[in-house]
């Protein structure tokens, strides 16, 4: 029989405070999620326009997203811009990160925190 180090403490009291302590540490890994707010290229060449996701921060600028909360055309005069500000609110609440042309969007519509 290998000699395998203990991990958890053997009396049942201290074993507790030690599955807290994990439970805890994974909470916080929880907040740390890479979720994102940005924004999704569509159109044609020369003609773009963007929706508005949800995305984990893994996924490709293109690619799968988790929820599409609106949508913004440059092309417009004036621009569009509409998103779902209960969405956005939620998201925001659930510890998401607006990207950097998103947030100054947010902000110019009056949705910045």
């Amino acid at each position: 029989m290998r000699n395998v180090p203990e991990i958890f403490p053997v009396d049942i009291d201290s074993q507790l405070v030690s599955s807290q302590k994990m439970l805890h540490h994974k909470s916080l890994e929880v907040n740390r999620l890479a979720v994102r707010i940005r924004l999704k290229r569509m159109g044609g060449k020369k003609k773009p326009f963007y929706r508005i996701v949800v995305a984990d921060n893994r996924y490709p600028r293109d690619g799968r997203f988790i929820e599409e909360i609106g949508y913004y055309n440059p092309t417009t005069k004036p621009t569009t811009f509409e998103v779902n500000t209960e969405k956005v609110q939620q998201w925001l609440s659930k510890g998401a990160r607006p990207s950097s042309t998103v947030k100054a969007l947010f902000d110019r519509a009056g949705l910045g925190k």
